[in-house]
Order: structure tokens, then C-alpha cells, then sequence
């Protein structure tokens, strides 16, 4: 399969490097509009002969059959629209699109041309994840109570996007992928500072049928990097530490009985259960070489690919409502 790459920032090079290194895969052009990065790209990967500053070259190219692109969320809708309209397959830098209406004219055109989306929501295919999912659908971890997530860090502060466009996408996937649910409704809080019109910190909530809760921290103005997952059920609770090098993911025996006594038939007596720590061995295989490859293997098996457009687009609809919810001072967004 012949790539094309548009897109050498901070994410690209790490793109041209796991698609250059599958067999079976030939990066085939690589575009960036600056000089500087083209020529990175070319002292780190010499092979790469088609190197340019035009879109075009690739978007039009009869020897490319798919098109990889790591660009500002802006030039998603236009440039995914021109790989599609070209006959090529699509593999889109997250968060998939600006809007919901935009995720859904690419969808449509890639079921219309037969075509494959997939969209690089890259926690997913982490060792973590995966053992998490497999703890949830065996029933480890029992009923669903809340997923809570925090990621934050100092800095990054981006120009184009607020924190819940930039940051939020990860957490929102993992949740998704995790809870296989759609929320019915969403909550977003959030605060500009430094003279701004662009959020740097934001609080997501996400109401779902029943008692099952989600809640997201994003934040650029933190002192200290901290990414961190917890997953609690009525048997059994999680914490997923990213930033821990080995034990990512701990599974805690912990949780709370609610008790009634008989003779008092309104009183509730309150058991805490506390039992071991568990942390399972995990796949630490890097997460990327994965995304490449089950792209790879969807084109060529004619299938949707684990993150496909569909995953793409729920994802947009949650930061759709948050972003709106936020700028409406917290009201809770109705999700259709």
C-alpha cells in the first residue's frame, strides 16, 4: 500500500515512522508547506524520495492509495474531503473534524466511494486500555459507577483550538471505548485567562441512562503533568497512571456495600470492602506501531478499522456539546 503524509509537526514524524517501518506499507511522498520540516524528514528517513510543500501532490496522486494527515483540526474537513473525492483512503490526526456536520459529510462520501476511515485515537490501542476493556467486559469490575479523568500539564497552550479540543479527545475516546455507551447529555465548565478568548482549563461531565457518571479535567495551567484515569464498579475499581513507566494500570479489591438491617427496615448500614492491589501485565508494545497497522490491515481487508469514522464522530459530538455547554456558563447540552 502506498501512503502519502501531509502534515510534519510534532505528531507527523511520528506517523512517517511507524507507517515506514510496516513491511508491507511504502511512504510514498511526505508534504509540509515549510522547508525546515521537509528537511527533517529527509535526514531522518533518506528513502522517502517525493518530498514537497504542495497538497496536491499527494491528494492527486494516481500512485497513492491512502492519505495519512496530521494538520491543524481547521484543514481536516477540506483535506479529508479531497482524499476522499480522489478515491483514497483516510486516516485523520484527532480529533476527527471541527464539527459534527463536517464528521458526518465525511462519513457519507467514504460509504458512497467505498472508502476507509479511520481516526488516529491513539490511547486506545495502548496495553492499558486494551486491559481495562477486558476487565469490563468480562465483569471484573461489575456494575459501572463513574469513569473520572485527569490530564493536565504546564504550557502547550495552542493558538487555533481551546483545552477541550487539544486535550480532551483522549480522554473522551478512552470513555467511549471503555463504556461502548452514549452519554445522554453533557455539563462543560471552563475559564480564559492571560487576556484571551481561548479556554485553558475545562471540566466536562457526561450523564448517561441510569447512575453511571463520567467527568473530565483538562487543564494547560497545572503545575506538574499529570494523566490519570479512574474506573470504579461496584466489584472492583481502576487507576490507569500513563506516566507510571511500568505499573500503568493497578486493580483495587476496594468498594462499598450498602446494607439493610432487617430489624430496621429504613436503616442502612454502610460495609467497606478492602481487598488487594492487582497489576496485571501489560502490552507496553508502543501504541502508534499498532494504529499503522490495523490501518493497513483495514484497507486490505475491506473492513472498518477499530477507530473508524463512526468512533471519530461520537467523539466529536461530546466536544461539540462540552465546547457549547461551556460557553453557555454549564448548561446541560441534551446529546440526540
Amino acid at each position: 500500500m502506498k501512503v502519502g503524509i501531509i502534515g510534519c509537526g510534532y505528531w507527523g514524524p511520528n506517523l512517517v515512522r511507524n507507517s515506514n517501518a510496516l513491511d508491507d506499507v511504502d511512504v510514498a511522498a511526505v508534504c509540509d508547506p515549510r522547508a525546515e520540516r521537509l528537511d527533517f524528514i529527509r535526514r531522518q528517513f533518506p528513502a522517502i524520495g517525493r518530498l514537497t510543500n504542495d497538497a496536491d501532490d499527494i491528494l492527486k496522486a494516481p500512485d497513492i492509495d491512502a492519505v495519512i494527515i496530521a494538520t491543524p483540526v481547521s484543514t481536516h474537513y477540506p483535506l479529508g474531503m479531497e482524499v476522499l473525492a480522489n478515491g483514497k483512503h483516510l486516516f485523520m490526526e484527532k480529533p476527527f473534524t471541527a464539527t459534527v456536520e463536517q464528521a458526518e459529510s465525511l462519513i457519507n462520501l467514504a460509504e458512497q466511494k467505498r472508502l476507509q476511515i479511520m481516526v488516529d485515537h491513539t490511547f486506545i490501542y495502548t496495553g492499558a486500555v486494551q486491559t481495562i476493556k477486558r476487565l469490563i467486559d468480562d465483569g471484573d469490575l461489575g456494575e459501572l459507577y463513574y469513569f473520572d479523568s485527569v490530564r493536565v500539564n504546564l504550557g502547550l497552550f495552542q493558538h487555533d483550538v481551546n483545552v477541550i479540543w487539544d486535550l480532551a479527545p483522549h480522554d473522551v475516546s478512552i470513555m467511549d471505548y471503555l463504556i461502548d455507551r452514549k452519554p445522554r447529555a453533557i455539563s462543560a465548565t471552563g475559564m480564559a485567562h492571560f487576556d484571551s478568548d481561548i479556554e485553558n482549563i475545562a471540566y466536562i461531565s457526561t450523564f448517561y441512562d441510569g447512575t453511571l457518571l463520567g467527568h473530565i479535567h483538562v487543564n494547560w495551567l497545572a503545575p506538574v503533568k499529570v494523566r490519570k484515569t479512574l474506573v470504579s464498579g461496584s466489584k472492583k475499581m481502576v487507576i490507569y497512571d500513563d506516566t507510571e513507566p511500568s505499573e500503568k494500570v493497578k486493580v483495587y479489591d476496594r468498594g462499598v456495600e450498602m446494607i439493610q438491617n432487617r430489624d430496621q427496615v429504613y436503616d442502612l448500614l454502610i460495609q467497606y470492602r478492602t481487598g488487594d492491589m492487582l497489576a496485571p501485565q501489560i502490552d507496553l508494545t508502543e501504541a502508534l506501531k499498532k494504529v499503522t497497522r490495523e490501518f493497513c490491515d483495514a484497507v486490505n481487508e475491506n473492513r472498518s478499522p477499530r477507530t473508524d469514522g463512526q468512533a471519530g464522530l461520537r467523539v466529536v459530538q461530546i466536544l461539540e456539546a462540552a465546547n457549547r455547554s461551556m460557553r453557555e456558563n454549564g448548561r446541560v447540552i441534551e446529546l440526540s
